[in-house]
């Protein structure tokens, strides 16, 4: 842990202004990026705990200022060892989302083995200044005495009803009496509050072999669950070097497997650095259909990345191989002069993510990406702590579900990415939104970097996204490039109002000479928040 010599400005993004308020604490009590991200990693657990808890996993990518290290962070969750036996607790829900109906499954043996405790802790001893103890007080604050319902998350807590109100303890928080909250309404988790208090005194060991961790194990065998005390004792965050991708003047960080989302921005932004920019405006229909021709590459590569064999390391090399993207840009090179092709498979996946990007004067950079899936929707006795349902994902588990072998890594479409110039740090970034990450992360780097967007302007820009041979559409586009795209033959699919659809982008910038600067996606409640000198 770092030592505090002087206090640091500072920037968050987060996915709601309690978790960014959060962060921007730590730098007033002499914290750095690191402290900060962490701290609105903890605080989101309570603020957006309808999208992410403490037994979730995630994905950080940074860049330490004082070693000059640029790594990753791997917290992501795995396969826990426990035997399928017939009495497993493994229901199915299924959840209407208007236009379409979607199965999800919770209950115990939804549960897969978590990493945020590990994850957040390891970072924060790695290059923090400040304990975990004070990281962790807005979380107990806003566990203890209220956090606020936002917009965003009522919207996802009444699509997840069923969820968080499957059990009466869980009901009790977010549906006392049968009420669902609303937004602007307070709700409380006095013992989760008294979790993370344990959480500050005794250390992560707390969940690995301590009281909550032996809570979680008597629960999982008492009621039907997979994870087992060795699943928790073994479990270890992964410290990993990201993928350098180069685009235009910059090169783009983002983390390898068991981020399958790395690999295929970074093979989606090469596609896009063959292709010229250069005189396209925001609006123009040329650039929406390079960006268009590369998502639809991109997503029919991906079989070719699920069909590989060998290391992870190999498998990443092989793919982002000059003579195999080579293939892929040849046929964006046809694409972007005839008419559009179909044949590409939906890509649906889970919507439930939050993004924290943080800088501080120093020029640390932090981008932490996480998720608990929706919830496995009951609390562990009487500890308040909620698990996540990562096993009853549907689209996480493409070979059925309990087939992945004990201790394996969930795969997940997590980016969190850092960008440099010139060997120097720029922006932190990532986004929620499953296969949307991807698509959001790609368009927010064509704009800063091709377009000389700021920050603010490129997260609140209309998007789009390609899939299932479907150009979906953010309004804002002008009538004339509308009609140019349909006269071109995509089949359009124009959304009346921006959405969380597209993802929940949070960036931030910093350079002694522009000083910083800061975006959360209004899409999903994002905010920023900051300590600054003079303010």
């Amino acid at each position: 842990m770092a030592t505090v010599n002087h206090t640091l400005d500072g920037v968050v993004a987060a996915g709601d202004p309690q978790s960014a308020a959060a962060g921007a604490e730590m730098y007033a009590l002499g914290g750095n990026a690191f402290d900060a991200a962490v701290a609105a990693a903890f605080a989101a657990c309570v603020a957006e705990s309808v999208i992410v808890n403490i037994s979730g996993g995630g994905i950080a990518t940074w860049y330490d200022s004082a070693s000059g290290q640029l790594e990753s962070l791997d917290f992501f969750s795995t396969m826990p060892s426990g035997k399928l036996h017939d009495g497993i607790d493994f229901r199915e829900v299924v959840l209407d989302f208007g236009a379409t109906t979607q199965s999800f499954f919770i209950g115990r043996a939804s549960v897969a083995v978590p990493g945020i405790v590990p994850g957040l802790t390891a970072l924060l001893e790695k290059s923090g200044r400040l304990p975990l103890k004070t990281a962790l007080q807005p979380a107990i604050r806003l566990a203890k005495h209220g956090a606020v319902i936002s917009d965003g998350m009522e919207y996802i807590l009444k699509l997840l009803v069923d969820i968080f109100t499957d059990t009466p303890e869980l009901a009790a928080i977010y549906a006392p009496n049968g009420k669902l909250k609303q937004a602007g309404e307070a709700f409380y988790m006095p013992q989760f509050a008294e979790t993370l208090e344990a959480l500050a005194a005794v250390g992560p060991s707390l969940f690995a072999t301590g009281e909550i961790a032996k809570a979680i194990v008597a629960d999982q065998e008492r009621y039907g669950g997979l994870v087992t005390q060795a699943d928790l004792e073994n479990y270890t965050a992964k410290f990993c070097t990201p993928i350098a991708v180069p685009y235009r003047d910059t090169v783009a960080h983002i983390p390898p497997p068991s981020s399958t989302g790395g690999v295929l921005i970074s093979f989606a932004l090469t596609l896009l650095n063959s292709v010229s920019l250069d005189g396209l405006n925001f609006d123009s229909p040329q650039r929406i259909r390079a960006l268009a021709e590369v998502m639809r590459l991109t997503s029919e590569a991906r079989m070719a990345w699920e069909q590989s064999t060998g290391s992870d390391a190999e498998r990443v090399a092989a793919f982002l191989d000059d003579t195999h993207v080579s293939k892929y840009i040849h046929q964006l090179k046809q694409n972007l002069t005839s008419s559009p092709t179909a044949g590409q498979a939906t890509e649906a996946a889970p919507n439930h993510t939050t993004h924290i990007s943080a800088v501080d004067s120093e020029e640390n950079f932090v981008s932490i990406t996480m998720s608990a899936g929706e919830n496995a929707g009951y609390l562990v006795g009487d500890t308040g702590v909620s698990l996540n349902n990562m096993l009853g994902e549907i689209d996480l588990h493409p070979l059925g579900f309990h087939k992945m072998p004990a201790g394996q890594r969930i795969a997940t479409m997590m980016s969190p990415t850092i960008v440099t110039q010139a060997g120097r740090p720029m922006l932190a970034l990532g986004s929620g939104g499953s296969t949307r990450i991807r698509s959001a992360i790609l368009q927010l780097l064509n704009l800063v970097i091709d377009h000389n967007f700021t920050v603010d302007d490129a997260t609140n820009a209309s998007r789009i996204h390609f899939e299932n041979n479907t150009l979906h559409m953010e309004p804002e586009f002008s009538t004339q490039t509308v009609t140019t795209l349909a006269e071109l033959q995509y089949n359009l699919n124009q959304w009346p109002n921006k959405s969380m659809y597209f993802g929940g982008a949070q960036i931030v910038r910093y350079s002694a000479q522009s000083g910083f600067s800061a975006a959360g996606d209004f899409r999903r409640g994002g905010a920023t928040a900051s300590k600054l000198s003079g303010q």
